[in-house]
């Protein structure tokens, strides 16, 4: 774990690219340096029904949701969130001066008594950086 889940507006089409949105909370999230590599998921969901403020046409969004494991500080919390939100506010600059566009990003933790994972990623990772 990290999970981010991206959910976005369809009329984003063609205004973003969403694959490299992707790439860039990836990159975010590595550069933290809090998350363990292999547990860094990112996926994108495009909303085609949508409704945004009073109705009005060309209005999009784009809503972050990060689910992590317990044991982080809040400040490591905090500090982590600020620097994924700058790196996807900075990529979305262009979207944020060719209309309107609402983008949102929230943490949630996951209790550990009830989250269930299994993961053999990390060991490949593990393996592959031991025998280069």
């Amino acid at each position: 774990m990290p999970h981010f889940s991206i959910e976005y507006s369809a009329n984003l089409d063609g205004a973003l690219d969403i694959g490299a949105l992707c790439e860039v909370v990836r990159n975010a999230a590595v550069q933290t340096g809090i998350f363990p590599l292999g547990g860094i998921r990112v996926r994108a969901i495009r909303c085609e029904h949508y409704a945004i403020a009073d109705g009005r046409a060309g209005l999009s969004f784009l809503d972050i949701l990060l689910r992590i494991g317990e044991g982080r500080e809040l400040v490591v919390r905090q500090k982590a969130g600020e620097q994924i939100f700058a790196a996807v506010s900075s990529h979305l600059d262009n979207i944020f001066a060719t209309g309107r566009f609402a983008l949102s990003f929230d943490v949630q933790i996951n209790d550990s008594a009830t989250s269930w994972k299994r993961n053999n990623i990390h060991d490949m990772l593990k393996a592959e950086a031991d025998h280069g």
